[in-house]
């Protein structure tokens, strides 16, 4: 299937908008240069529109299925894989110690994107890779990571992240995977795990698995979980005692193996502290929440423009242009709307996702306990609103299909079965939402109202020359400084968590409207980027008010009606 890389957006929201060359002026990116940035995108973006997006509907007609113990992947990926990893682009923000790029996490993510909106069930096999390969930089021992990290980093061997058990969803502490020590500084790992993204393939030597068990007599709940480095072939070269039992049969993603994974004293290596596993897990599934929300993003952009494409082709009725018009469906003012929504939804996103990856390599660069906050404040809305994004556009690529929307020889209706699970999967997004009000707002909003701070400035800065957008977005923020405010001094969580969902879209409308105007402020005040601010501005962003309402709402009527009144 036919996909273009966005890479004048990111250029635009990388030089104009995010101050890209910021990082540049730090050691640690030095050479990680706007120039620089561009022509590693633009070949990237080459790599994905040639190799990947073909492998597309590959991927869906004809899915991973398991033959003997072993994962055969779909017609095209192992080739697909090659491509990514001869190009260096797994380990792009790893370390060049262990023979990383050492780039910036924000091209990491602009690339992410491209891989995904061009193949997402192939997409998620480095993205596990590149979570796993941040994990061990920052708390493996120097032996694992002189062994491991060079071929994670290289493709030679994959990743993955074992977290979920049959009772133990969300609820991570419920796990009962157990390790005992076998006296020579390894572990026996025994136990199931089940929604393993990627745990083989036939493509890679090696497939390594970061596994959360629970030592004898470790403490219940989280608290007693360590994280071990499970391989399934070891270091002397003999086959570990772990097993892909099966195979989900799932509703999109066909061309990803999420697989049932059975571990029968496999030997494996203690990653971090004892009964710490899950602080050193969540480095991987930071890491992996905004990859997810590129991931969201990817298809969102791929649905997008098969739709736009669809409706420049699709002659239907009489234009209401008239000889203005291309006597197609995208003159229709319906189909336009919904174009033009996508468009600016999906620029919104870029913005956000693309300015939570800066303030990680900002964080990186300075150890600035400023950028640090930034990140995760915006992890958990990246994530979220990504995925939501990415969601609805596909969906509403489809109704741009009209009837033909439901066929499936389209193609389009594979972008909504395969973005779906994004919202779900590394924590589903009502955790996210939950994350924001919770964890992240703990600091009484000291980093959201800083964040505020500078979408307000944004606003006065844009008072001369957009000055009804401009009143437009300091309105939208000083009520969601409001709902920050009732969320920050709210002393029951349960009423915070009651709206935390439309609290974080709240969120996400209002940054991205302010991402927008400064687009437009930046553009001069005319042009395309102009006009696209001014729809959101004028036609989406008022949805915030009602948004932040309901997160205002707390608890009020929401257990009025118990599973006997829920019931028809």
């Amino acid at each position: 299937m036919a996909y273009t890389a966005p890479l004048a957006d990111y250029a635009f929201l990388l030089n104009e908008v995010l101050g890209y060359a910021r990082l540049s002026e730090h050691d640690r990116f030095a050479e990680a240069t706007p120039d620089m940035a561009e022509a590693i995108l633009a070949e990237a973006g080459r790599m994905c529109a040639d190799v990947l997006a073909p492998l597309q509907r590959a991927g869906d007609l004809h899915p991973a299925r398991l033959e003997a113990g072993r994962v055969v992947t779909s017609p095209g990926f192992a080739e697909g894989y090659r491509a990514i990893a001869e190009g260096g682009w797994i380990g792009m923000a790893a370390s060049p110690e262990h023979g990383g790029m050492g780039l910036p996490l924000t091209l990491q993510t602009a690339v992410n994107e491209m891989m995904s909106g061009a193949c997402l069930a192939l997409q998620l096999a480095p993205l596990m890779t590149q979570g796993q390969i941040e994990a061990l930089e920052a708390h493996a021992p120097d032996e694992i990571k002189a062994m491991y990290l060079p071929r994670l980093i290289s493709g030679e061997w994959a990743g993955t992240m074992n977290l979920t058990e049959p009772q133990a969803g969300s609820d991570v502490g419920a796990l009962k995977t157990r390790a005992e020590d076998n006296g020579d500084g390894s572990f026996a790992i025994t136990g199931q795990k089940i929604f393993i993204s990627w745990a083989d393939n036939d493509f890679t030597e090696n497939v390594c698995h970061l596994v959360l068990a629970r030592l004898p007599g470790a403490p219940a709940g989280t608290r007693g979980i360590s994280l071990f480095l499970v391989p399934k072939i070891l270091p002397d070269g003999s086959r570990n005692s772990l097993e892909v039992v099966s195979l989900e049969h799932k509703m999109g993603l066909h061309g990803s193996p999420t697989a049932v994974m059975q571990y029968t004293r496999a030997t494996g290596w203690m990653i971090g502290e004892e009964n710490r596993g899950l602080n050193a897990m969540f480095t991987m599934m930071n890491n992996a929440r905004l990859g997810v929300g590129v991931e969201g993003l990817g298809a969102g952009e791929g649905a997008y423009q098969q739709a736009l494409a669809y409706a420049q082709e699709r002659r239907q009725g009489r234009s209401p242009l008239g000889s203005a018009g291309t006597g197609a469906i995208i003159d229709h003012a319906d189909v336009r709307r919904m174009l033009t929504t996508m468009r600016a939804e999906l620029y919104a996103a870029r913005a956000i996702t693309l300015a939570t990856a800066m303030a990680a390599d900002m964080a990186r660069a300075t150890g600035d306990a400023h950028w640090q906050a930034r990140t995760a404040l915006l992890t958990p809305i990246a994530k979220a609103h990504g995925t939501a994004t990415g969601h609805r556009v596909a969906q509403e690529a489809i109704q741009v299909h009209g009837g033909m929307g439901f066929i499936e020889e389209t193609g389009i209706a594979q972008y909504a079965r395969d973005v779906r699970v994004t919202m779900i999967y590394e924590g589903t997004n009502g955790i996210q939402a939950m994350d924001l009000v919770g964890r992240k707002l703990a600091d009484g909003g000291e980093a959201a109202c800083r964040l505020l701070d500078e979408i307000a400035s944004g606003a006065e800065a844009a008072r001369h020359a957009l000055p009804d957008l401009a009143e437009k977005a300091w309105n939208a923020a000083e009520a969601l400084r409001e709902a920050t405010e009732y969320m920050v001094a709210e002393a029951d969580p349960q009423a915070r968590f009651a709206g935390a969902v439309p609290y974080l879209e709240g969120f996400a409308l209002v940054l991205g409207a302010h991402y927008h105007l400064a687009s437009a402020l930046a553009e001069g005040g005319t042009g395309p980027r102009s006009a696209l601010a001014r729809f959101h501005l004028t036609r989406l962003l008022p949805a915030h008010a009602g948004l932040l309402e309901q997160a205002r709402a707390g608890l009020d009527g929401l257990y009025a009606l118990g599973p006997a009144e829920l019931a028809p």
